[in-house]
């Protein structure tokens, strides 16, 4: 009787001790000091910036070779909302990301389990040039009306109609409203003016856009929407080409494909020149650690900067080469392994 008691509590014990680890799943640690169970399905989450058809055979190569990876399945989810995107990996619902660096801040911030994986370097391939660049831009027929002794003046946008991209985009509003608050703030009229003042319009603007995507700011300005757009290059490098000077400074001219997709098919032919073009760290590659777990974690880094991802031309575009993919290639271009702490210098235009 005492030799089938014991056993009987063996068993009970035995079935516990496997509910309680979740079965044969493996399990990541999460931000609280438990644990989560880690799914069959890595669940992926893109900006609208690269949720477009142009971007499609990216995306989809991306998911196939994670997939080889690790044997599990990728699950795509497409935005049309920087918000979206953030709130997704931030409470838990995806595992992946790519997203701008101060979105990355952001929702590090909110839930530290949201930490870098990979960022796209430079032309030398090493982190010391991997950077884009924040462009802000007005119709080349209008340049004139933002010129003070010939040269471009960031005065010349007060009561203007002003398109930004998201407030949680890096490039499209985190840079620009920094560099214009820093001019403008020296002025009386302006020595209180915030973020939150930009994001409403007065005092400063006639009329605040959001494009809601890089793209999307960048019609604004095109279609007449707005009269000065801030976006960045890497976005609409598909969809336009230098026209005049040198690409990333100010006085640029770049225009419109005449076969650009959409949502240029629009304004194709249409130029704009450059105010200012400042340079911004590069997006990275983010996961959420309390999804994936540290085994996934390990395995798609190591895919992601490997040589043949880099080489991959469904993903690294050669320049010149017509192609369309997440990334264009010139040099020696590719996935780094990069640390949360790279990012503080994005931190420090927040305080």
């Amino acid at each position: 009787m005492k030799t089938k008691f014991s056993f009987l509590m063996f068993l009970i014990f035995t079935v516990l001790l496997t509910a309680c680890s979740g079965g044969n799943g493996d399990t990541a640690k999460t931000g609280n000091g438990g644990n989560t169970k880690v799914d069959d399905v890595i669940k992926m989450v893109w900006y609208p910036n690269e949720s477009g058809e142009s971007m499609k055979a990216s995306r989809e190569e991306i998911g196939r070779l994670i997939s080889e990876a690790t044997g599990k399945k990728v699950e795509h989810q497409l935005t049309t909302d920087y918000a979206i995107a953030i709130e997704t990996m931030v409470n838990n619902n995806a595992d992946l990301a790519f997203m701008g660096s101060q979105s990355y801040v952001e929702a590090n911030k909110r839930n530290a389990a949201v930490q870098t994986i990979a960022v796209k370097s430079g032309k030398s391939g090493t982190l010391d040039d991997a950077k884009y660049y924040s462009w802000l831009a007005v119709n080349l027929d209008e340049q004139d009306k933002y010129k003070e002794n010939g040269e471009f003046s960031l005065d010349k946008i007060a009561n203007t109609r002003f398109s930004f991209v998201s407030n949680s985009s890096t490039s499209g509003f985190k840079v620009p409203s920094t560099n214009i608050i820093a001019h403008f703030s020296k002025q009386e009229k302006y020595a209180d003016l915030t973020a939150e003042d930009l994001m409403e319009g007065g005092p400063l603007f006639s009329q605040v856009l959001f494009g809601n995507s890089h793209q999307g700011s960048a019609v604004n300005l095109l279609s007449g929407k707005a009269d000065v757009a801030a976006f960045c290059d890497t976005c609409v490098k598909d969809y336009v080409e230098i026209a005049e000077g040198d690409e990333n400074t100010a006085g640029a001219v770049y225009r419109v494909k005449d076969d650009a997709a959409e949502p240029f098919n629009t304004v194709t032919g249409k130029e704009f020149t450059l105010m200012s073009a400042t340079p911004v760290l590069n997006e990275p590659f983010v996961v959420n650690m309390d999804t994936i777990g540290q085994e996934d974690f390990d395995k798609i880094q190591q895919l992601l900067t490997s040589d043949e991802f880099a080489k991959n031309e469904k993903i690294f575009a050669p320049k010149d080469s017509g192609q369309t993919a997440l990334f264009s290639k010139e040099g020696e271009e590719r996935l780094l392994a990069v640390e949360d702490k790279w990012y503080d210098p994005i931190r420090e235009l927040s305080k």
